[in-house]
């Protein structure tokens, strides 16, 4: 789902950015955020693109980073969202930056070439999970929603942390090992989806979570048509739309697992259908909720699923 590289603003200069409000980025306390340990041992300046990211370098990091989240409000389409200075000025200080990579947020990147000074040390979700688009498919680069490889991220995000302050290394290694035995009851639950429902059909709006549905056992009967139309942020063609609003017409699909965060009249419409016809629907987002964490969201998200597939 990448970012259309002409929606981004001329940056400006770092002497105006005093002046300059920020932008989806975060730098008080909230999700993602840690507070510095001391002057002598001063905490490891971090930039996440989301707040998904945040949060994992959070669990990482503890009390020896301070991270900022670029988009951090739920309700923040990130497809369209478009940088500030303040962004940039953010990057330009860190020593870790963590994205997701893929087309996702291309941002970071053009932000990062375009930083003063900037020596950070960039983690790329994407090639940490070491998945690749199939020959002629689609690429789904939402690999928040991938369990295995935020665990592999939380090992690289240790590393980089380690070489960012190597006093600290112990700890932050410590801390992934913690992070990834919390992994182990979601994907337990997941494996109980796939055992209870496996081959179990249903729909999405776009491929956010098709990560989470294919661990699950699932089967995503969609038209690629529809999902890769709502993804780019195109109109679905009026034969495809039919085609969708069939699976639930039809009761093909036992839920429809919806993206809040673009809606539109075209989703709108399938959730409506959905709903008129009896079938679930699960929400999910890119961004974390408030209060939450990537363990207690990725918690509610399986949790919602299976309660849609039990009914």
């Amino acid at each position: 789902m990448g970012v259309s590289s002409g929606r981004f603003p001329a940056l400006l200069t770092v002497a105006a950015l005093v002046l300059a409000p920020g932008c989806g980025s975060s730098s008080g306390a909230g999700p993602g955020e840690a507070a510095p340990h001391g002057d002598a041992n001063p905490a490891i300046p971090v930039v996440a693109s989301t707040n998904v990211y945040g949060d994992i370098v959070r669990q990482i990091g503890g009390d020896r980073v301070t991270v900022v989240s670029i988009i951090s409000d739920p309700a923040q389409d990130p497809h369209s969202y478009e940088a500030s200075t303040r962004n940039q000025l953010e990057l330009s200080r860190a020593k870790v930056v963590v994205e997701n990579g893929g087309g996702y947020d291309d941002f970071v990147g053009k932000m990062l070439r375009g930083a003063r000074n900037s020596d950070a040390e960039v983690v790329n979700a994407v090639d940490v999970s070491g998945k690749a688009p199939a020959r002629g498919g689609e690429f789904n680069e939402h690999v928040w929603y991938d369990l295995p490889a935020m665990g592999k991220l939380a090992d690289r995000i240790a590393d980089a942390l380690a070489a960012a302050d190597p006093a600290d290394a112990d700890v932050f290694r410590k801390n992934a090992v913690t992070f990834k035995e919390r992994l182990t009851p979601l994907l337990d639950a997941e494996r109980r989806i796939s055992t209870d429902h496996g081959g179990t059909a249903v729909a999405v709006t776009e491929p956010v979570p098709l990560y989470l549905v294919e661990a699950s056992g699932l089967r995503n009967l969609t038209p690629a048509d529809f999902s890769e139309a709502i993804e780019e942020g195109d109109d679905v063609s009026p034969r495809t739309l039919r085609q969708t609003l069939d699976l639930f017409t039809d009761k093909r699909v036992r839920a429809l697992v919806h993206n809040e965060q673009t809606s539109g009249p075209q989703t709108e419409k399938t959730e409506q259908a959905a709903r008129a016809h009896g079938i679930p629907v699960v929400p999910v987002t890119e961004t974390l909720p408030p209060g939450e964490d990537y363990i207690s969201w990725m918690t509610a998200n399986i949790d919602a699923l299976r309660k849609a597939l039990d009914t």
